[in-house]
């Protein structure tokens, strides 16, 4: 059984992805991994809808569009009652698409993140660097029991060799868990900005350490295809109520935002954007952020690569 996709209703009121759509976004309707609220399935639908608000989606700090240069290739048909399952039946129908468009992935559940770093690290023939957005460290090596699920993607993609440890950011980390979770990235050589590292910084100026870091990381290891990962979770429950863990003392609105516009130039070759379940939102706050941040993403690259349709004066 998988959840039919509601061909009325694209992200940004985009066209349905075909050959001449550079960038795309695709929905992974799944939430059989949670460990505690259910609802992420319908995430990917609350994005799409929460664009529309969008309206012609000129983008006040990049000044484009992406209107014209973006599809929308529906929900993935997959199976909802086995995590090996859905990752099986992903792996066929991510690669096509991968080669077809630069990918937004609206999730669904972090676990989704696994298979997406295994689909890249196919395509590109190499690891890739990760900034990942996060409440919560995801590095547990089981999954109260189940050897995998949405908290142990990290840990997992780090052993795979899916990614260069190096390269690996988090930020926004706060959850509780034992330290050897909690510091697992950092020792393998990756960089860690907790919720309380980024408190009271907004502005570029004032994230400049973080922003710095990034780069350089970056630039030490020749500048690596960089994937994006962003659990709606990052944000305090004040922005994003609608999500199944939420954790108090997080990231603002303001913050990622400022984050993503500032390192846009970096070579990002997708994101995803997980873990917004609808039926705990309130007044679509979650799915508002969301959308927001994948606009915002794909309007950074499309501006910064000179893809995107420019408005005239």
């Amino acid at each position: 059984m998988s959840f039919a996709f509601l061909s009325h209703t694209l992200f940004l009121k985009a066209a349905p992805a075909d050959a001449s759509t550079p960038y795309a976004v695709a929905g992974i309707a799944w939430d059989g991994a949670v460990t505690n609220r259910p609802g992420a399935r319908f995430g990917p639908r609350a994005i799409r809808e929460a664009s529309h608000m969008l309206c012609d989606a000129i983008h006040p700090h990049f000044d484009v569009t992406p209107l014209g240069q973006l599809g929308d290739a529906g929900d993935l048909p997959l199976p909802n009652t086995s995590l090996d399952a859905m990752r099986a039946a992903m792996m066929p129908l991510v690669g096509p698409l991968l080669r077809a468009h630069h990918m937004c992935w609206l999730g669904g559940d972090h676990s989704i993140t696994l298979p997406l770093l295994r689909a890249y690290r196919e395509w590109l023939g190499e690891p890739l660097a990760v900034i990942h957005f996060d409440a919560h460290c995801d590095t547990w090596q089981d999954h109260f029991g189940e050897p995998s699920g949405h908290g142990t993607w990290v840990y997992e993609a780090i052993q795979e060799g899916l990614v260069i440890p190096e390269c690996f950011t988090q930020i926004g980390i706060r959850s509780s868990g034992e330290r050897a979770a909690r510091e697992y990235v950092r020792e393998q050589g990756g960089l860690i900005f907790t919720g309380r590292d980024v408190r009271g910084l907004e502005s570029p100026s004032q994230l400049a350490p973080l922003l710095n870091a990034i780069r350089e990381r970056q630039q030490r290891h020749g500048n690596p295809p960089l994937y994006l990962t962003l659990d709606i979770d990052c944000l305090d429950p004040a922005y994003a109520p609608g999500t199944g863990t939420p954790e108090p003392g997080g990231m603002s609105s303001r913050q990622v935002l400022s984050i993503l516009e500032e390192l846009a130039d970096l070579p990002f070759v997708g994101m995803d954007c997980v873990e917004v379940s609808p039926p705990y939102d309130h007044a679509e706050l979650s799915s508002q952020a969301a959308a927001s941040f994948v606009w915002t993403y794909l309007c950074g690259c499309m501006a910064l690569r000179g893809d995107a349709k420019k408005q005239l004066p």
